[in-house]
């Protein structure tokens, strides 16, 4: 007798631990889009998985306090990344508080992206994809290219002393060569905050 569809979908994220996420296109190989949606939505009324968003669901992670675990947002954004084969930098207030130059936890995610442009509803929450040049995207630092992003949302006249020397501080913890490589890409204000960290690292 054949496999349902429904049935090859368990065995596959049974397979895969818990707390990862999926999309229809994880079981292109099973059967249509349509097909694949509507078996994943008999598993979700089953509790074999939850949906995060339209298209995007997990196996569920259990907490013997709360429950099931809900994915965090981030690990959310960058498996839609690497579904689209996709780079992605995060952005805006979104780079400001991963650097801790602000305290305030954004709802709506913004990053630049190579791939295709749009907005994820996650709950309350939601994941803005805004599409870049290869050269905003070209950084390759994990801080160094934060700290672009970060600068470029405040703005040249708008950044004080103390975030400088906050960047500053952060830029001395990148690796030597990530940090000259970034520097070559950086607007020219932004490279004159580079400039003292640059001759540290030489």
């Amino acid at each position: 007798m054949l496999e349902t569809i429904e049935i090859q979908i368990l065995r596959k994220v049974s397979k895969a631990r818990r707390g990862s996420l999926f999309f229809i296109d994880s079981f292109q190989s099973l059967g249509s889009a349509e097909a694949v949606r509507k078996a994943l939505e008999r598993l979700v009324k089953k509790e074999e998985l939850k949906r995060v968003s339209q298209g995007i669901y997990y196996r569920p992670e259990m907490n013997a306090t709360i429950g099931p675990l809900t994915p965090g947002i981030e690990a959310i954004a960058q498996a839609i990344a690497l579904r689209d084969k996709a780079r992605i930098v995060p952005a805006s207030a979104y780079a400001l508080n991963q650097l801790g130059l602000s305290t305030q936890v954004p709802l709506n995610l913004v990053y630049l992206t190579d791939g295709v442009a749009r907005k994820v509803k996650i709950g309350k929450r939601s994941i803005t994809f805004k599409k870049a040049s290869p050269k905003n995207l070209a950084a390759i630092g994990e801080i160094s290219s934060l700290v672009i992003q970060a600068l470029k949302a405040i703005g040249k006249s708008q950044i004080t002393e103390q975030e400088i020397k906050k960047v500053q501080e952060l830029l001395q913890k990148e690796k030597p060569h990530h940090l000259q490589h970034d520097y070559i890409l950086a607007p020219e204000w932004i490279r004159k905050i580079f400039q003292p960290i640059i001759s540290l690292k030489r």
